[in-house]
């Protein structure tokens, strides 16, 4: 279920909305975390939980970023604080359209796209700023937050109305939209995962501004998904809203030519932000230092932590060689080969009488990936696992 679904985001439904989000982050640990450290599911509160990540309000040059990926362990840590203190201006979540931050003037709406590398945590970002919304922490004059994920646009073929793509998702705002429809100021449309959009939508097209059925200037009027979302960035349908984008590095040259006034990217954790992580992750804080510790020491682990998803499969494999008093320091794994089998291992094992064949369904798996990487995909749907006869909707394979 998309996290559209399950977000409810009028202010007037703020409790059904909290409780929502805190279900939707909890799924995430469902799969994994019993498997891996044999507790039960435990629901928490995302506020909770998440870590801040540092965000700077500009996109780097590309070989900026791979300097940086070629640093290691102590100098990757200090040549990201050197840069971020002298080159680099933070800019907070509550910021993200906020004049000051702006590079383009308009008075017809703001959008803003934030890029980041796979893992950096741009999703769970929009799960934030929506949770904090909800709350009234943060973005007061928005009356409605509309979420969307490109992937589940995928799943939408021919024409639509902006209407019933909102209802769609949204399906208890049949009663209201017309009233929205009158104040877009008050609307903040996101859009998350621009790289995996399977539509390319050109903004440097000219034909989208002649072309009657590529121009979407009505709520009403039936058109392509990627016509919706070029109009609401460009402020030719609903003018006054707020649109934010978000997009891998290898898809923001689409939106070069969009009347973007605010472009932001997540660099992930600096300095202490690991730690902290680590410290949310574990109830137990002996377990916390005890983890983080002996990633501290390991230059290459401590330089992967840069990243929430590296962070996270470290938690969950490491964690259990410091909570289970059989373990014996020295089966700790100490390299990403290591890491990496211990995860895969432990997934196998607990989820294997779910897989009729688990050797099979890992070769399969492993082939898919090396045939992308290869062509350069790492993006992959459900009809790339039907081509290697891998099962879409297995529990194991949707996780």
């Amino acid at each position: 279920m998309s996290f559209g679904r399950q977000m409810a985001t009028n202010r007037s439904n703020e409790k059904a909305a909290v409780n929502q989000t805190e279900q939707s982050v909890a799924i995430s640990d469902r799969t994994f975390l019993p498997a891996l450290t044999g507790e039960k599911v435990k629901i928490f509160q995302l506020a909770d939980r998440y870590a801040e990540l540092t965000v700077i309000s500009n996109v780097r040059d590309r070989t900026l970023v791979e300097h940086e990926l070629l640093a290691r362990g102590r100098d990757h840590e200090e040549w990201r604080v050197k840069h971020l203190r002298r080159e680099l201006e933070k800019i907070r979540t509550d910021q993200l359209f906020q004049s000051s931050f702006s590079q383009r003037k308009s008075k017809s709406g703001n959008s803003a796209a934030v890029s980041g590398v796979p893992g950096i945590g741009k999703t769970t970002m929009v799960q934030k700023i929506v949770y904090d919304w909800a709350t009234g922490k943060i973005y007061p004059h928005f009356q409605f937050v509309f979420s969307f994920k490109f992937r589940d646009l995928n799943t939408i073929n021919g024409r639509i109305t902006l209407r019933n793509l909102i209802l769609f998702f949204y399906c208890f705002c049949e009663r209201i939209l017309g009233e929205l429809w009158k104040n877009p100021e008050g609307l903040l449309f996101i859009f998350d995962g621009l790289d995996e959009f399977k539509d390319t939508i050109d903004f440097a097209d000219n034909r989208r501004n002649t072309e009657p059925q590529s121009m979407c200037t009505d709520p009403e009027f039936w058109c392509k998904v990627s016509d919706i979302v070029h109009s609401l960035i460009q402020h030719k349908l609903l003018p006054g809203c707020s649109v934010l984008v978000t997009s891998r590095p290898t898809a923001l040259h689409l939106l070069e030519k969009a009347k973007i006034a605010v472009w932001a990217e997540i660099l992930g954790f600096v300095g202490d932000e690991r730690k902290e992580y680590f410290s949310k992750f574990f109830e137990d804080q002996t377990v916390a230092a005890a983890v983080f510790k002996h990633v501290e020491e390991n230059e290459i682990l401590y330089t992967m932590c840069y990243n929430p998803s590296y962070c996270w499969i470290l938690a969950l494999s490491l964690g259990p060689f410091f909570t289970q008093r059989d373990r014996k320091q020295q089966q700790v794994p100490k390299t990403i080969t290591q890491l990496y089998s211990y995860y895969i291992y432990n997934f196998l094992k607990n989820h294997g009488r779910e897989i009729e064949n688990p050797r099979d369904v890992l070769l399969k798996l492993g082939e898919m990936a090396y045939t992308g990487v290869f062509k350069k995909k790492i993006v992959f749907r459900n009809e790339d696992l039907i081509e290697y006869n891998l099962q879409p909707d297995s529990s194991c394979l949707g996780s």
